[in-house]
């Protein structure tokens, strides 16, 4: 299985394999094992593994540049119970540092930015945090493989490091915040988590039969803020200004200001486990050229081409693409 190029028609065609639930309290790990295993058999000959697909990917990209993103929660750190200890272990945070040193790389989280920066601790990469909507460039960025792109992220008004596109709701999501604070601090295990530009309430730790009050008081904030939007991910309930920006907007903006955006050559390569990563496989997906890998251990609907099953596999895989550079130097 080596590089693909997907066309509509192809993207279209594709068998839908078992959809993520959308009842908030639900857990994927709870699906009958024997069962899913069987599942995962089938779903991985559709979505196959990134490292027993890596030689035939790499051979693709030969006399490419390949950029690399990485989501962060589910896919350098292992999901927890309490979001504040989300750690990436040193052997993580040192492959994700010989890649940087490679290839331009940064990190897309729902995390605020300054809180993934704080986990990662890394200074050669982009940090662009509250599902893009925060990014910051390294303080020199990275040159490109071969050398020649050096551009420097710039703001809407040309202002150097940083690009906010939510700035404007930064007031709003502090009314937001505080109301949420005072709503739901009687559910017990119920989490609100400070993202800067949206706003995340964790339940992995509410009682089943608390689930159904802690969405009707968020619900209840948001009536009168029509300019935010709810989402979900895993375990989590989050709230974002309604503007059109996501993941994959930040892809191709990161893209854009490293002077890439349009180039035949470039690979994406985007690592990542949860539904706002899909956002940025499908940006993948529509330029017919990369590589978009979920991190999933069940079957599930993505725009993926590749798998990986785990933190550890994450890890195996970028130790390999850092050893590819220098080998093919």
């Amino acid at each position: 299985m080596g590089f693909q190029r997907w066309s509509a028609n192809q993207q279209h065609n594709r068998r839908p394999m078992s959809k993520a639930r959308t009842d908030g309290n639900s857990d994927d790990r709870s699906t009958n094992e024997a069962d899913s295993s069987e599942n995962y058999k089938s779903w991985v000959m559709e979505h196959p593994s990134a490292l027993a697909s890596f030689d035939p990917m790499m051979s693709a990209a030969n006399g490419k540049m390949i950029v690399v993103f990485l989501d962060y929660d589910g896919t350098l750190s292992p999901i927890v119970d309490n979001p504040d200890r989300a750690f990436m272990s040193d052997e993580m945070r040192s492959a994700v540092h010989e890649v940087a040193k490679s290839f331009p790389t940064a990190i897309i989280s729902g995390r605020g930015r300054d809180k993934v920066k704080e986990f990662v601790q890394l200074s050669n990469v982009y940090y662009a945090g509250s599902h893009g909507m925060d990014i910051m460039a390294p303080p020199r960025p990275p040159k490109s493989c071969n050398g020649k792109h050096q551009t420097v992220p710039l703001d809407r008004e040309g202002k150097e490091g940083l690009f906010q596109p939510a700035k404007k709701f930064l007031p709003a999501i502090q009314e937001i915040l505080n109301l949420l604070e005072e709503k739901i601090r009687k559910i017990q295990g119920a989490r609100v988590e400070d993202n800067r530009f949206c706003i995340s309430v964790h339940f992995r730790q509410v009682q089943q039969e608390d689930y159904g009050i802690l969405e009707e008081k968020v619900k209840s904030v948001l009536e009168n803020y029509p300019e935010f939007r709810l989402t979900r991910g895993k375990k989590v309930m989050e709230i974002r200004p309604s503007i059109e920006w996501n993941k994959g907007d930040a892809l191709e903006y990161l893209l854009e200001t490293l002077g890439l955006n349009n180039s035949s050559d470039v690979l994406p390569l985007y690592i990542g486990d949860d539904r706002t990563d899909e956002d940025a496989f499908k940006v993948i997906q529509s330029r017919g050229q990369g590589y978009p890998i979920i991190v999933s251990s069940i079957p599930k609907e993505t725009n993926a081409s590749y798998s990986l099953r785990d933190p550890s596999e994450v890890l195996t895989f970028l130790l390999r693409l850092a050893k590819w550079r220098k080998n093919s130097n």
